[in-house]
């Protein structure tokens, strides 16, 4: 006879565990990558000095062997399980100047790299403490070629003195724990899977392996999806971009930017894209702006350090966050800096000539003065409005130079009393510290050009996040720049890429006031700010998100052991890598976020610039094709956004472009036959010509068709039937010039509605038609033209090719 256990009988007989994966949940890696221990083990093994450059292969290679080790164990013995000697078996040693009895010394420095990447993760020490207080049994599975001795030894490497009731190593049992690791651990320690707990990151092996034993998981991931996309994204870009550095050896700034995130309250996807992305990037610049400090401080100098508005914002409140009031915020721009420099006309000249277009009203308000040439000048304009090059060339005829002189001496007078008022000390000020987004330091040298003028001796420094360093050549002798991404850090090809794309960083990073005009004293007079309150209260969020980062990053690096800034060339790789993802490669959230920001043009205007043109690449593509569509010109400002919204391979292209890894034998069109289109005019008469057909590296059929004012053309048939009857239609361009070279060009591209198209013989859905008879064809009308010559361009992907 049975007699049933008490329930007090029951639950004494109960044992309690808490279970803990080890790598990437207890122990976390400063490295970008698991592989990093590899490319830290190609270092340590000395590999590195015999066969420099080859730490790719290494890695490579050490990846191999590790899957030939698995799939000999799966063929001989059942089961995918290995150890460390087992993987190094299948090593190439010669490849890199070993032999075979090296095994062990390459074993041994993977272990030692184990050890110096490998830190305790102290959430889950916590955790696994505050369960072992509890009464819990707690210890260790894990999925890994290091058996349970070498696990000892790196667990309590990683915090001396941790004990535990249990340690699996799946390569001592032979077995994983999405096999029969939990059942192995459950029937020797006599727990009960019910009242036990496992936690880890592997969602397979983790989760779904302990919920088959009936053990509670506990997720412990190490980022989101959302957030290991961009990991992966930054990961391709660094190679790409930072070619021959180490990809995976980041000193744990990655490892930062997760246990920040995780340790972060999520608010909102704007506030998030500031502790995640911007976040780590302002705070790497911080600390290179604070080295900039270090090495310009010296015996008998006195150093301020000022950050420059607008752009500057961010980066000082930052500063002031993490460094105290230590220094001073400069309402100062280009055009405030130049004109205050002038001793010629040519400042000012060489300011318009970059300007996109201006009025009387705005000139005005630069100058304070408004001759009466200058106003009969714009009157000359449509609706008064010039560009600033036809401004700057007639400038010199419109002005007297002693106007210029002494309008810019009034300013650089207010100039210099608003200095003295923000930066304090200025007059014994020896070294003036700047710091901005960049680029080519022109208020720098404008500064420069003003202190002379005044005979200011202080000296000037540049401290920039990126910087054109041939710009930096005419600085003077005791002046200096530096970039922390500078073309050390990746080519001048992907930095003017970068600068292109920068538009997006300046509108994120920069303060909510209008741009300044002028001073008063010590008050700033400021444009008009034209950017809607939309855009400034998202702006602000993702700066929130960004000083949340700089203030947790510095604690919990210091409780993770990390020191992701220590070494300026790693960290500025790893900073370009994470600005160049969010500006090249933004993802479908960013672009949601982002791709409505405007770029106000300032000059006293409302003129809001698109950061994306939805239709706009597509236009530029079909006229002018893919490379020509990665060299336009502003606007729309963020280029690559525009990319983007295309498609996620539209922006990897034009990265590749932008890094001059484009091959246009790859991607330009290609002559491949010719087709006859009918041209007709009003009066009812036709006539056919032929125009050549090109076949581009994305697949796509292209035809320009080019047409003189003089034709007076009414329609274009264009035959699909004969070379694509079945096909995606992408639109058709127009573009316009006075010869044929400057129409084919010409970056001003309209796009035809579609509703304007006649189909005919053809059945279409959407992009997608197919010809229903022999002579089916595309109608496509002649707007009147406005200049003499126009070139109409089509492209087609298509689906079924022609008759031959």
């Amino acid at each position: 006879m049975t007699i049933a256990t008490t329930g007090a009988a029951r639950r004494a007989q109960i044992v309690s565990a808490w279970s803990f994966d080890v790598f990437d949940t207890f122990l976390l890696r400063a490295c970008a990558t698991p592989d990093g221990v590899f490319e830290r083990t190609y270092e340590l093994s000395g590999i590195s000095r015999s066969c420099p450059n080859a730490s790719a292969s290494f890695v490579q290679h050490r990846i191999q062997a590790e899957a030939r080790a698995r799939r000999t164990a799966k063929e001989k013995r059942g089961v995918g399980e290995v150890h460390i000697d087992e993987i190094y078996s299948y090593f190439p040693f010669k490849l890199f100047g070993r032999v075979r009895s090296d095994l062990i010394d390459l074993v041994e420095s993977e272990f030692a790299a184990e050890i110096e990447l490998c830190r305790a993760n102290p959430d889950m020490l916590r955790q696994y403490q505050d369960m072992k207080r509890a009464g819990y049994r707690v210890g260790f599975i894990s999925d890994t070629y290091w058996d349970s001795d070498r696990m000892a030894r790196l667990l309590r490497a990683s915090h001396p003195g941790l004990s535990w009731d249990f340690l699996y190593a799946s390569c001592d049992h032979g077995s994983s724990k999405s096999e029969s690791l939990f059942a192995t651990y459950l029937s020797e320690q006599s727990i009960d899977a019910s009242a036990s707990f496992h936690v880890g990151d592997n969602d397979k092996a983790d989760i779904r392996g302990a919920k088959r034993h009936g053990i509670r998981p506990r997720y412990y991931p190490q980022a989101t999806a959302q957030l290991a996309a961009k990991f992966q994204r930054e990961t391709a870009l660094f190679e790409l971009l930072c070619t021959g550095a180490p990809s995976r050896l980041d000193h744990g700034a990655r490892t930062l930017r997760r246990m920040v995130a995780a340790r972060s309250a999520e608010t909102s996807p704007a506030f998030h894209l500031g502790v995640t992305v911007l976040g780590p990037v302002m705070t790497a610049f911080d600390a290179f702006v604070a080295r900039r400090c270090e090495e310009v401080t010296g015996p008998g100098r006195k150093v301020a350090l000022g950050f420059l508005g607008r752009d500057g914002f961010l980066s000082h409140q930052i500063w002031q966050q993490l460094h105290g009031t230590t220094s001073a915020y400069i309402e100062i721009n280009r055009r405030v800096s130049l004109i205050a420099s002038a001793d010629t006309m040519q400042p000012l000249v060489d300011l318009l000539s970059k300007v996109f277009k201006i009025d009387g009203s705005t000139f005005g308000d630069m100058l304070k003065v408004m001759p009466a040439r200058v106003t009969a000048f714009f009157a000359s304009f449509p609706d008064g409005i010039a560009s600033g090059e036809e401004l700057a060339e007639a400038l010199p005829g419109l002005m007297d130079p002693a106007e210029i002189v002494e309008l810019a001496a009034g300013l650089r007078a207010r100039l210099l009393a608003y200095l003295r008022q923000v930066v304090p000390g200025f007059d014994d000020c020896t070294d003036l510290i700047l710091a901005d987004l960049g680029y080519s330091g022109s208020v720098q040298k404008a500064l420069r050009r003003i202190f002379d003028l005044e005979g200011i001796g202080i000296r000037l420094h540049g401290a920039y996040l990126m910087s054109l360093d041939d710009a930096f050549d005419d600085l003077a002798e005791e002046d200096s720049a530096e970039g922390f991404i500078s073309d050390l850090v990746v080519t001048p090809h992907v930095k003017r890429m970068l600068i292109r794309n920068v538009a997006l960083l300046e509108q994120i990073c920069c303060s909510a006031d209008g741009s300044v005009r002028d001073y008063d004293g010590n008050q700033v007079l400021r444009e008009i700010n034209p950017r809607p309150e939309s855009q400034i209260t998202l702006a602000a969020e993702i700066q929130a998100g960004a000083l949340a980062f700089a203030e947790t990053a510095e604690a919990v690096a210091l409780d993770f052991g990390l020191s992701p800034y220590a070494t300026p060339d790693v960290a500025a790789r790893w900073c370009a890598a994470t600005l160049a993802r969010l500006l090249l490669l933004p993802d479908d959230h960013e672009l949601a976020l982002l791709g409505e920001l405007k770029h106000d043009v300032n000059l006293g205007t409302r003129a809001l610039a698109p950061m994306i043109d939805g239709d706009f690449i597509r236009r530029q593509i079909t006229a002018r094709g893919l490379s020509a569509a990665c060299t336009a010109s502003a606007p729309p400002m963020w280029l690559a956004g525009c990319f983007a919204r295309l498609s996620a391979s539209h922006s990897y292209l034009y990265t590749l472009f932008g890094a001059n890894r484009l091959p246009a034998d790859v991607f330009e069109d290609r002559p491949c036959g010719q087709v006859q289109v009918g041209l007709f005019r009003g009066n009812g008469e036709a006539t056919l010509e032929t125009v050549t057909l090109h076949h581009s590296g994305l697949g796509e059929l292209r035809l320009r068709i080019p047409l003189s004012r003089s034709m007076a053309l009414t329609m274009i048939a264009l035959p699909l039937a004969t070379f694509a009857p079945d096909g995606l239609l992408h639109g058709v361009t127009v573009q316009q010039g006075d010869d044929a070279r400057d129409a084919a060009e010409s970056q001003d591209v309209t796009g035809l509605a579609e509703d304007s198209l006649i189909f005919a013989g053809l059945q279409r859905t959407g992009s997608h038609y197919r010809t229903e008879t022999e002579d089916g064809c595309l109608l496509i009308p002649v707007a009147p033209m406005t200049q003499d010559i126009a070139i109409y361009s089509v492209a087609i992907t298509p689906l079924r090719s022609g008759p031959k």
